[in-house]
């Protein structure tokens, strides 16, 4: 069973004596001195019980330890005794309860010996009783009792410290609502009991002081400002009114908790602290003085004048509330007041019963009411609370929504102080605490209010007593004493207790050592016996004094810290504010890493202040003292493994920002890019396993809760600038270790892809070398070896200009903005071999030589449709067709144009006029070309005469697909979601061989087989065998668009809008793999039959090479030298085409591999190297299409210009 009684300590002048400074040694009666702790029970070398906390002494005797030239003196009430209590608070939010005696008590021989202090000296002692559970009666009654005893003339049967001993450890603490547990001190019989746990929280404190000190209007202004989070500073003469005081608000407030800094009884040297931006609960004697700080925004309430005063508005309490309440508090205070008009007596049949009948002394019956009174005004507050609760990774409870619904019940706007009531830290711990937690079914808010609904008394809410405690009686089994001898012990002095040999030893040295320094001061001026004692600071302490005088230190520190940021915030415009005061103070702290906690501190008070409602704004010198304290703060740190500091480094940054010229907001992590810790992997790894053990939500599913910490990693990750590849690296690498599934992935490299997108918009990118991206294929391991590719760099001005366009009425720098001109780099050294050459280049007198890029005009509108005629489309037994390797386009202009590559300067070989809309495909074989449009329609033309053959009818949509077949035949797909098979010859449509849902946007058709693949807008892939006449699969698994599909032998590969790629089996109709790591939708897709590799682009402009096979699937390569969406992939043999819809093109070879040269379990993907790559011009393309065999590539403009690049001409 536990104890009722934790400690008794007394706290006083102990052997090492120094001043509040922090001086060594004793300069006289009119200097206040630290108190120490002198002796405890149990002792200091107990193995079962921790030590009390280092802050004790200090805490309990606030002002200090003063000496005096005598003791009590019965008409002298400045000498009395005094009996108060004070409240500490642990980090993590427990508290300590504490009674304590104050009383002149004479200094020790030995001390006043050693220090030459006058004999017959007295000083302040302090005697406590410390316990973990709030029952101040009997904390006080019990060390009055001791107190009495001590000093009775009648003496005690036993000596004090063994009563003490027993005393501390017989007494258990009660069972709740069970036990009475009964014990004596001397001849006095004590009691305790403790109340039930599922009633109003354990309060052993009266709450009329609280209401005898302030009239209705400050009490309910300071419960507003207590319950919005203020910083609250209580003052007064009396130390026990201070914790009375502070405890009853924290009651009041029931059931929310005080989440923040809580000192009932704050030590005089601690009134810095007062200046905190943080929120606090602080109780300061009035005779303190707190001239020359702020104050700014601090609540100061004056017990002793009935005042409040704060330099910040405070919302009022709402109607109909706030009058209710008034009404029940003045019930409470004033029945007699409230009730002289009622009548006393019967009238009638009708019995009336005045509230002033109530009109007796104050009791715990009245403490009770006026607790009931506040849970009463927050069940009304709150009405219906509980439909609004959430539990979700974003949120736990939609405060809009409860507005909403208050403002219709009120028929007034949504209340201020309501709205900063639900924003507060301790309804959202109440919220957090009630959430499936066993804590619920205690809560006497929502049974309030359930009885309130129900038309109940709200007194049945609490139990009925049925039966008595039981009483247990603890019996005095000390067993010390001298037996039947009478003898009696008297103290004229508070006695102490015997102390180990060890602690014995270790006071004399600590008395011997101040009697040497003292004789040897003697020798000595002023000035240097105080630089001596200064110094002396450094001599050994013992692990408890060492402990206490740390955490004075620490908390000195941080004082300091917060006020010099504070006034660092305070820089003018014409301040310097590298060379100010303040910057070189806090950075001496951080790089001395005072007491550990230099760079750590600052970092704590910036976060404190944000949390404290601080709008993070800086202005320009602002900004850069702070980024570079931070940086150095973050070095530090780095430097001794501090990932802590770090930790909460970048989250600050990441709030702090000042506005530009174009008022963007410019934060400071983006400024922090440069510190090395960004590129450890360890770092990342340590900050995400952080966030998840402070994730407040853990019965949320676990695969959300990690993309919800992933989300926050990101965002950091952009924030820094760091580059997308190498931040999706990470971040892929984590989410690979918590298996979350494809679609966490794709939501992940959606958020990371759009923050960045945001980012470099504005700033550009950092000229950094990225690391190859990892990649994910969902049955994949990560890959050993991938290539590294060097990342373009692009001038931040770039994207800087496109901002300031935003707000120029300047049309010329508005279009000129979006002209991005960007330096390519190959990833295999070839860059020597790109052709950097304008269109054309004038020799000599003006002699003009071939160049690698040819602009084909003819087409007045957009071009729409592009193909390449194929070696395979027109071979015959007589050899190679002139026309294998024209290309052919279409436009929005309705026209279809062949053009001759091998004709320069007349590349333009005929225009086929027919259609009425735009051309959207085309397609040949060795006489014909087949096109099809928007106006529904299917043309086919005879390719050497450009005449028009046959115009197909029948579809009822645009035509998306054609596909010119073996034997006549031509296969037309369009957005009416048909696919039909056309028979040239009788012009008509011999069936309907695929139906979809919706329209038809790819296909894919194997004539030896007669397997049709078709997909769309359903996001359905479907595949129908056409000599069978069936449908042989729907495949389902994508969740947008279809756009691109590649079938090759029983493989089929899918890209969809879904940011996702999938593999297929043919014949078994399943899914073999998902393809999720790209940042946007897969516009194409291709598939190597010679490797079984796949090749996916996706509008973030990334090239993912993976390598499939019977053991998974992976990524082996990733190649980023396109800055656009990828509109084109065709790869052959030994020969891969790319086009980009940034009118970026590449063209990658694979040399042929000798016998024996290649692995047998190397990818083959991975020998894909780049082999040219042209200059890029500003153009936005909307098709592309590759001749490979002429290493040509022929993209489409908007502008209704081809571009033609041959990768043979290297110039």
């Amino acid at each position: 069973m536990a104890r009722l009684f934790e400690y008794f300590v007394v706290c006083g002048l102990g052997p090492e004596i120094r001043t509040l400074d922090g001086n060594k040694g004793f300069y006289g009666t009119g200097i206040m001195y630290l108190p120490s702790l002198i002796d405890q029970y149990p002792p200091p070398n107990h193995t079962l019980y921790p030590p009390p906390p280092p802050q004790l002494p200090t805490c309990v005797l606030p002002a200090g330890v003063e000496l005096y030239a005598s003791g009590f003196d019965a008409e002298d009430a400045l000498t009395f005794p005094r009996c108060y209590p004070i409240v500490l608070t642990e980090g993590d939010g427990s508290k300590i309860y504490v009674s304590c005696i104050a009383f002149r008590d004479p200094v020790d021989e030995d001390i006043a010996e050693a220090y030459h202090i006058s004999a017959n000296s007295y000083a302040d002692k302090c005697i406590c009783l410390v316990s973990r559970s709030p029952n101040f009666y009997i904390l006080r009654d019990a060390l009055e009792e001791l107190f009495a005893l001590c000093f009775s003339p009648s003496g005690s049967s036993k000596p004090l410290w063994d009563v003490i001993a027993s005393l501390v450890s017989t007494v258990p603490l009660p069972t709740p609502g069970k036990d009475r547990v009964l014990f004596a001190i001397e001849n006095s019989l004590l009691s305790v009991e403790v109340p039930p746990d599922d009633v109003l929280p354990h309060a052993d404190i009266p709450f009329q002081p609280l209401l005898q000190c302030l009239d209705i209007d400050n009490f309910l202004l300071l419960f507003t400002a207590v319950l919005l989070e203020r910083r609250v500073l209580i003052r007064s003469n009396k130390y026990s009114l201070l914790t009375l005081v502070s405890e009853a608000l924290c009651h009041l407030i029931y059931p929310f908790r005080w989440q923040h800094v809580y000192i009932p009884l704050l030590f005089f040297s601690g009134v810095d602290y007062i200046d905190a931006p943080t929120p606090y609960m602080m109780g300061l004697h009035s005779g303190v003085d707190t001239y020359g700080l702020t104050m700014d925004g601090v609540v100061v309430v004056d017990l002793e004048h009935n005042r409040i005063t704060t330099s910040e508005e405070i919302p009022p309490i709402p109607e109909p509330e706030l009058s209710a309440l008034r009404a029940d508090l003045m019930k409470l205070l004033y029945p007699n007041l409230v009730a002289i008009d009622e009548l006393k007596s019967s009238f009638g049949n009708l019995s009336l019963q005045s509230s002033g009948g109530n009109n007796k002394a104050w009791s715990e019956y009245h403490d009770l009411q006026l607790r009931f009174i506040f849970l009463n005004f927050f069940a009304s507050i709150l009405s219906g609370y509980r439909n609004f609760i959430e539990n979700t990774a974003t949120q736990v409870f939609n405060t809009q929504a409860f507005l909403k619904k208050r403002s219709r019940y009120t028929n007034q706007p949504p209340d201020p102080m309501i709205t900063q009531f639900l924003e507060s830290q301790g309804f959202i711990d109440y919220l957090e605490r009630g959430v499936g937690s066993k804590e619920s079914n205690n809560n006497l808010l929502d049974k309030l209010q359930d009885a309130t609904g129900r038309g109940q008394n709200p007194m049945s809410i609490l139990p009925t007593l049925l039966e008595e405690p039981e009483v247990v009686t603890i019996s005095d089994a000390s067993g010390v004493g001298v037996s039947g001898s009478g003898a009696k012990y008297t103290y004229d002095r508070f006695p102490s207790n015997i102390r180990p040999e060890e602690q014995e030893e270790r006071r004399r040295q600590i008395l011997e050592a101040a009697k040497g320094a003292f004789e040897y001061s003697g020798n000595q001026s002023p000035s240097s016996s105080l630089h001596s004692n200064k110094d002396s600071k450094a001599e050994s302490l013992s692990p408890r004094e060492r402990a206490a005088e740390r955490e004075r230190m620490v908390l000195d520190i941080k004082v300091k810290l917060q006020g010099l940021w504070l006034r660092l915030l305070k820089l003018g415009a014409t301040d310097d504010p590298l060379s100010s005061f303040e910057y070189g103070t806090i950075l001496a702290l951080i790089e001395s890493d005072a007491e550990g906690i230099g760079g750590s501190g600052f970092v704590e008070c910036i976060r404190e202040h944000i949390n404290s409602g601080w709008m993070c704004q800086l202005t320009e010198e602002q900004f850069i003292a702070v980024k570079e304290l931070l940086k150095t703060a973050i070095s530090r740190a780095t430097s001794r493994n501090d990932m802590a500091t770090v930790r909460d480094a970048l989250e600050v940054s990441a709030e702090m920002y000042k506005k530009d010229s174009n008022n963007v907001s410019d934060y400071v992590q983006r400024h922090l890019r440069t510190i090395s810790i960004w590129e450890e992997l360890r770092f990342w790894e340590g900050y995400f396993e952080y966030l998840m053990e402070c994730s407040s939500n853990k019965s949320t599913n676990y695969s959300t809760l990690v993309t919800t910490q992933l989300i926050i990693v990101a965002s950091h990750m952009a924030g820094l600038g760091i580059h997308d590849t190498d931040a999706w690296y990470t971040i892929e690498t984590i989410a690979g270790k918590n298996n979350i599934g494809y679609k966490q992935i794709i939501k992940l490299r959606g958020f990371l892809s759009h923050a960045q997108q945001l980012f470099v918009s504005y700033w550009g990118i950092y000229s950094v070398k990225s690391q190859s991206a990892s990649t994910y294929g969902l049955a994949s391991p990560r890959p050993q070896d991938t290539d590294e590719n060097q990342q373009p760099t692009e001038a931040s001005v770039v994207g800087r200009s496109w901002v300031q366009s935003m707000f120029s009425r300047d049309t010329t720098s508005r279009a000129n903005s979006f002209s991005r001109v960007r330096k390519w780099a190959s990833e295999s050294g070839n860059t020597a071999n790109e052709s950097r050459t304008p269109l054309k280049i004038e020799i000599g007198a003006g002699k003009k030589i071939q160049t690698s890029i040819r602009m084909l005009r003819g087409h007045n509108g957009a071009v729409t449709a592009l193909h390449c005629v194929t070696k395979r489309e027109v071979w015959d037994l007589v050899g190679d067709r002139e026309d294998a390797g024209f290309f052919i386009s279409g436009s929005t202009d309705c026209s279809v144009k062949i053009w001759d590559p091998s004709i320069r300067g007349s590349e333009h070989r005929a225009t086929l006029q027919g259609h009425t809309g735009t051309v959207r495909a085309i397609s040949s074989d060795r006489g014909k070309v087949v096109s099809g449009s928007d106006d529904q329609s299917v043309i086919v033309w005879d390719k050497q005469t450009s005449q028009l053959l046959e115009e197909l009818k029948g579809h009822n949509a645009q035509v998306s697909c054609v596909r010119m077949l073996s034997g006549e035949r031509v296969l037309t797909a369009a957005h009416d979601g048909t696919v039909k098979m056309w028979d040239v010859r009788t012009d008509t449509c011999v069936a309907t061989v695929g139906r979809c849902s919706s329209a038809v946007l790819c296909v894919e058709y194997d004539d030896s087989t007669g397997i049709l693949a078709a997909a769309g807008r359903d996001a359905v892939a479907n595949i129908w065998d056409i000599r069978a006449g069936r449908q042989m699969h729907k495949l389902l698994g994508h969740t947008k668009w279809i756009r691109s599909i590649r079938m090759v032998g029983d493989t089929l590969v899918t890209g969809s809008d879904d940011w996702t790629a999938r593999i297929w089996s043919v014949s078994g109709g399943t899914c073999d793999a998902v393809l999720a790591s790209h940042a946007g939708p897969i516009l194409s897709v291709e598939y190597s039959a010679s490797d079984r590799g796949i090749i996916t682009g996706s509008t973030d402009g990334l090239l993912r090479f993976w390598d499939y096979n019977d053991g998974g699937i992976r990524c082996v390569k990733n190649v980023t030298i396109h800055g656009s969406s990828i509109l084109s992939i065709n790869a052959g043999e030994h020969w891969l085409g790319i086009g980009a819809a940034d009118n970026s093109m590449s063209l990658f070879h694979r040399p042929q591999e000798r016998f024996g040269a290649a692995s047998a379990t190397a990818s083959k993907l991975a020998g894909w190297q780049l082999y040219r790559t042209p200059q890029k011009t500003v153009a936005m393309v909307r098709c592309v299409a590759s001749d490979l065999e002429r290493k040509r590539i022929c993209s489409g403009g908007r502008n209704g210009m081809l571009r033609l690049w041959d990768a043979t001409i290297n110039i």
